[in-house]
């Protein structure tokens, strides 16, 4: 595993887009350069759910800048990740193939858990050591998430469609902040939290603790004008509400402690966070300087450290379902010698085909018959820590390609499956024929040829002679392989 002296992470937020830079030494991260633009991409999803054309061009001209200044980087060393907005917006595969080509780097769509979990691994890292159980909030601009962890480790993870940017478009579209604005925003805050409200109830932590723009914001109005000795408060928030009320207009508000950029979505994110307290019981809360970008790098890192969290992801998927480990190795280790026999692949292909052998068979804690859509509905659509949106989709595509009639997947009959994609696939189908005894298959030396329209496996002398049904299998996966346009020979 290469290692990167320096790091950087792109958060694509709904309400900022920021772009942090680091110095690795050993386990610790030093910040060398930080950007930050407000976009508002929460702010341009209409009625139809479609990121609208201004605001696209926002992020891509935000994204171009940002793309200059991660030239000379490696690209392994650089992770951009996008998140609710992203998520949820109908347009957003058209738009992201616009934007990587502005940022020059892939994007990534995480999860709303998988948020939650690098929010906290960046705030848990800028925190002092405590034996207390923590209850970290982030309030962004399209979602909100709630995690309780102790020390490095999240134990519960939630996110909410709720965020500071949908929030003051939906109930303060005008500007106009009244009371019973307000009132009707904080109720639906508190219907949201509500769902959520028995696992992060103030019985299971011992200290509060936001992240992100909007915390810092409240903070910085509550503790300058006098409302707050320290973080936010309950009390702090009802003498705020009073001024919100008092100046009647976003346009209005003049607070020591609050910018002009923030301006337009405080009612939003005050309304969220008074409506969180009130349901959480929540009296007092401390502001981290850190947030998801930097839990993003600690990740990064981790990759590089031998802590991959996919990697322990993977190890406890197997045990929750029950996956057969010594018949998983034998796959995983043919189709790793199939590889090194095709001359090897980039580290990346690798792991997933380790990943892919290894999960293969998760289908079956559903039912034997038709188990490999079972495992790629499993993979696409389970709570994976560590693993983004695309990287699950990409390992659902392998698990269901396992076996069966390419035809029925649409990437492989429309001959838009990458090449390394297609290649994985076969190497996975080819392991999975050969261990189909579910005993030590003792291979011989193979020869693998592999390009984009043609795989040939070359046996010894007389091998297939002796395994009929082995030859038979092969002989339908050739015919597999030709109907969707790839010449598959074997001998």
């Amino acid at each position: 595993m290469k290692t990167y002296d320096t790091l950087a992470a792109v958060d694509l937020g709904s309400n900022s887009f920021r772009l942090e830079v680091a110095r690795v030494a050993g386990d610790q991260l030093y910040p060398l350069d930080s950007l930050k633009e407000t976009v508002r991409l929460a702010g341009g999803l209409g009625d139809d759910k479609n990121l609208d054309d201004p605001t696209q061009e926002r992020a891509l001209a935000c994204l171009q800048r940002f793309g200059e200044r991660l030239r000379g980087l490696s690209p392994e060393a650089i992770r951009c990740v996008g998140t609710s907005a992203l998520r949820i917006a109908r347009n957003a595969d058209a738009f992201l193939r616009k934007a990587e080509i502005a940022l020059g780097h892939p994007i990534e769509i995480v999860a709303g858990r998988e948020e939650a979990r690098l929010i906290y691994l960046g705030v848990a890292h800028s925190l002092p050591a405590s034996p207390d159980r923590r209850l970290v909030v982030d309030i962004g601009g399209g979602s909100t998430e709630f995690i309780i962890g102790h020390g490095l480790k999240p134990h519960e993870r939630e996110s909410l469609h709720m965020g500071c940017v949908n929030f003051s478009k939906r109930f303060f579209a005008d500007g106009v902040i009244d009371k019973a604005a307000l009132k009707v925003a904080e109720v639906a805050a508190r219907v949201e939290v509500e769902r959520i409200a028995r696992e992060f109830s103030k019985a299971n932590w011992q200290q509060a603790v936001g992240s992100s723009g909007t915390a810092r914001a409240l903070r910085e109005i509550l503790e300058q004008n006098g409302w707050s000795a320290r973080g936010i408060t309950a009390d702090g928030l009802a003498q705020l509400r009073s001024q919100l009320i008092r100046a009647g207009h976003v346009d209005a508000l003049d607070l020591p402690g609050l910018s002009r950029d923030r301006r337009p979505v405080i009612a939003g994110g005050f309304a969220i966070m008074a409506g969180l307290f009130a349901e959480l019981g929540i009296e007092q809360m401390d502001v981290a300087e850190t947030a998801m970008r930097e839990g993003i790098l600690y990740d990064l890192l981790g990759r590089f450290h031998k802590q991959d969290m996919r990697e322990a992801t993977v190890d406890e998927f197997m045990r929750r379902y029950h996956i057969d480990t010594r018949q998983a190795a034998r796959v995983k280790q043919v189709a790793v010698k199939l590889l090194e026999a095709r001359g090897g692949s980039d580290e990346n292909d690798e792991c997933f085909l380790d990943w892919a052998a290894r999960l293969h068979e998760i289908g079956l804690s559903v039912s034997h018959s038709g188990y490999h859509r079972h495992s790629g509905y499993i993979l696409e659509n389970a709570d994976m820590p560590g693993f983004s949106r695309t990287e699950q989709a990409r390992l659902a595509l392998l698990a269901r390609a396992q076996r069966g009639a390419l035809l029925k997947l649409p990437a492989f009959a429309a001959g838009e499956a990458p090449d390394n994609d297609r290649l994985l696939a076969w190497l996975l189908r080819q392991a999975v024929i050969l261990c189909r005894s579910r005993a030590e298959p003792h291979l011989p030396e193979m020869k693998v040829e592999a390009s984009n329209k043609r795989f040939r496996l070359t046996l010894p002398e007389g091998w297939l002679e002796q395994r009929p049904l082995t030859r038979r299998a092969l002989e339908e996966e050739s015919a597999h392989w030709n109907a969707v346009g790839v010449k598959y020979s074997f001998g």
